[in-house]
């Protein structure tokens, strides 16, 4: 899947919302850095150094005071022109692009200097999508975020709830979409933990894996596979691969599968169990009821 990029930029701090002491910090560093682009060349350094040492002692001073900390780095960071001008993301495709600014916007920082490249990342990691992320400085006005988002591997039903999970069986987020109508369906407590398991054995039975519509978790001990005819298989807690791969010579030889049937029990070793559907039920029990009447006339027209 190809890396998606989105550059964006943060909004600047209202200024006017701060407090003086914080705004007077930033004030104090706009004058100092105005002095500085209108020194004398052969000024500069001297200059600089002291004016870097006054900011830095002023700041180191605001946030030993109350607790300034982000808004006093910002305040001098600003006037340097260090602000967060963009904020490039790559490797986003499920995740808001909006969320991720306002995770980002949530830290309070509006320089490089005073983001936490630490604790941005963490929160990034915390959105539902997201497996893991980097989050770079780029002076002086840029964050580079790279997301690795899990992937979707099945909907998980549970009870009346139904997520998206990936193929470890995270659940990821509710299912609340038309999308990803593609993925294995698997219902039932454990179903979710045990899908890839399930899914990886049916891959090696593709005739039958491609009619299975859903995989229902029974006790959490074993699968029954609902078909896309609606006929029910019922495999086996050991060995269910085996069961699938005998199950699939029989329909082959038989056409098990295609007749009227409602389930077939593969839970027994030494055989298979079909049970008939209601209308089939009737045909057969019918025909035996005819079978017996003229066994029985039988009898009477030619007594032993």
């Amino acid at each position: 899947m190809p890396s998606l990029t989105s550059r964006a930029s943060l909004p600047m701090p209202d200024w006017s919302r701060v407090s003086p002491f914080v705004l007077q910090i930033h004030r104090f560093g706009r004058r100092i850095v105005g002095r500085i682009r209108h020194a004398r060349p052969e000024n500069l350094p001297r200059f600089g150094a002291i004016a870097v040492g006054v900011i830095g002692a002023t700041g180191l001073y605001g946030m030993l005071l109350g607790g300034h900390s982000i808004a006093v780095i910002d305040a001098i960071a600003d006037p340097l022109g260090l602000s967060i001008e963009t904020i490039d993301v790559q490797g986003y495709a499920e995740t808001s692009e909006i969320d991720i600014l306002q995770t980002l916007w949530a830290s309070g920082s509006h320089s490089l200097p005073s983001l936490d490249v630490d604790t941005a990342r963490k929160a990034i990691e915390a959105m539902p999508w997201v497996e893991s992320a980097t989050v770079e400085k780029q002076y002086p006005g840029t964050v580079r975020v790279r997301l690795n988002e899990r992937k979707p591997f099945a909907l998980w039903q549970r009870e009346k709830d139904l997520w998206i999970v990936d193929r470890d069986g995270r659940e990821i987020v509710p299912y609340a979409t038309t999308r990803f109508t593609e993925l294995p369906f698997v219902v039932g407590p454990g179903a979710a933990r045990e899908a890839t398991d399930i899914l990886d054995k049916m891959a090696l039975v593709p005739e039958l894996g491609t009619r299975i519509r859903s995989y229902v978790r029974v006790g959490d001990r074993r699968w029954d596979l609902r078909l896309d005819n609606g006929v029910v298989v019922r495999l086996p807690e050991l060995e269910p691969i085996e069961a699938a791969a005998r199950l699939m010579r029989l329909d082959r030889e038989e056409q098990l599968l295609s007749r009227d049937i409602a389930a077939v029990d593969l839970r027994l070793e030494d055989r298979i169990v079909v049970k008939l559907t209601p209308a089939a039920k009737e045909r057969r029990d019918k025909a035996l009821k005819e079978r017996d009447k003229l066994v029985k006339q039988s009898r009477k027209e030619k007594p032993a």
